[in-house]
């Protein structure tokens, strides 16, 4: 007996009695072994519905969704819509007997054509019961529209400029460049003063420039928007531009909205010590962003900070870019008294002499005052451990903890120092220098 008289009468035994699954079972392996996976899959779909367990349906289903589709010529592909038999022994071309009954393979899926997939139509009907054959990988990313932000957090600043310790005249420029005319409208207009422009600050590590971005963000009320070389590089070409243009669109669709470009250096080398042509492109890239050219900038305010502001390329500084820039110097003691009273709002302290560890801290940045209550803390809390017995952060804490943070902003003032003297073209460090004449320094 064939194969084929096998299966058919194997197919009618099942149809009377359909809930015998290991004979449903059989019949989905003489099925897969003829080359007809779809039929295969149907049966221990329903096999696997009345008992999910069976080892062997399992195996069956797993054999049959890698098996793929049957080849032309290895055997009768399943009746259905698409490849029905004829009915009766006249063939669609005339023929009789043998022809009739030969089997005739479906037309392979045209491309887009999900719907002459053969498994497509059993897959959904067995969707509660068979897993897809396909799934999206975890990774893949969420479909986009045009305009969505893809690659920018647009963050809503909630720190003001009286939550800065000290910085005096760096709060008095910035309420002339961009606090005052925003809140005087009428004032502005009547000036025709622009609600764009960019500003630099520079100075030493760990001082709070970008702290003082965000709260210059949360005094206007203005979207927040932080950028570093990391968001912007790739290694397609053309991808680093775009992805700066974006950057900007974001922006310009999320106004008023301050910009802020961390280590600006990095994205605004010097063009004339780049031997990179893509970083090349990228600072031209910014350089017309910051024009407006493919865009109006009207309520974008650019903030960049920068430690090695001898590094930024000059072109950035030109009048209408990132023409002001701000010196933010360590803080002065009114400063770090506030940041030390901060740092050590919530923890349990008792007779610290604030004046005494304000004195000491000459030339130390706010991370560095972060860094020696950190320090104050773990002493604190190394004895309590060692004794059994908890006690307060002491003074003699403060004091230990000084003989190991060194301020890390002296190395930086050497360097700063000879550009003052031999690279203060057209007084850009005017600030500078008159600081390091007050200190001693120059």
């Amino acid at each position: 007996m064939s194969s084929d008289s096998v299966i058919d009468s194997l197919t009618a035994a099942v149809n009377a009695s359909p809930e015998d699954v290991p004979l449903r079972v059989h019949l989905a392996g003489l099925l897969l072994d003829a080359g007809r996976p779809a039929e295969a899959i149907a049966h221990v779909g329903q096999a696997l519905a009345r008992n999910p367990a069976d080892p062997q349906a399992q195996a069956l289903m797993q054999r049959a969704l890698g098996g793929g589709a049957a080849t032309p010529g290895s055997g009768t592909p399943a009746p259905g819509p698409a490849t029905a038999k004829p009915a009766g022994g006249t063939g669609a071309a005339g023929g009789t007997g043998a022809a009739a009954e030969a089997p005739r393979p479906a037309p392979p899926p045209g491309p887009g054509q999900p719907g002459d997939d053969p498994l497509a139509a059993y897959e959904q009907e067995l969707a509660d019961v068979v897993p897809p054959r396909f799934s999206p990988a975890g990774d893949q990313p969420e479909p986009v529209t045009k305009d969505a932000d893809r690659m920018f957090d647009v963050e809503v600043s909630t720190i003001r400029l009286g939550d800065v310790g000290g910085m005096t005249e760096v709060k008095e420029r910035l309420e002339l460049a961009f606090l005052g005319p925003l809140r005087n409208p009428e004032l502005r207009k009547l000036y025709g003063k622009s609600l764009r422009g960019g500003l630099m600050l520079y100075g030493p590590p760990g001082c709070g420039k970008t702290f003082l971005a965000k709260a210059i963000a949360g005094e206007m009320g203005a979207k927040f928007i932080s950028l570093s070389i990391v968001d912007v590089l790739d290694m397609w070409i053309g991808n680093s531009e775009r992805n700066l243009h974006e950057l900007f669109q974001t922006a310009r669709r999320s106004a008023p909205c301050v910009l802020f470009l961390d280590e600006v250096d990095a994205l605004g080398h010097k063009r004339s010590k780049v031997t990179s042509s893509g970083m090349r492109t990228i600072g031209n890239q910014l350089l017309a962003e910051l024009d407006g050219v493919e865009g109006n900038n009207e309520g974008v305010f650019v903030l960049a900070a920068t430690n090695t502001p001898w590094d930024v390329d000059p072109a950035l500084r030109r009048p209408g870019r990132l023409d002001r820039v701000v010196l933010v110097l360590p803080p002065d003691a009114p400063a770090r008294t506030s940041i030390l009273e901060y740092h050590l709002r919530d923890r349990p302290i008792a007779n610290i002499d604030v004046r005494r560890v304000v004195a000491a801290t000459d030339d130390f940045s706010g991370a560095d005052l972060a860094h020696l209550c950190e320090s104050a803390a773990e002493y604190a809390m190394a004895d309590s451990i060692r004794r059994g017995e908890v006690r307060m952060i002491e003074q003699r804490d403060f004091d230990r903890a000084l003989k190991d943070v060194r301020p890390s902003t002296k190395p930086w003032f050497a360097t700063a120092r000879n550009v003052a003297m031999f690279a203060n073209e057209g007084g850009v460090y005017d600030d500078l220098v008159s600081y390091l004449k007050r200190r001693k320094l120059l």
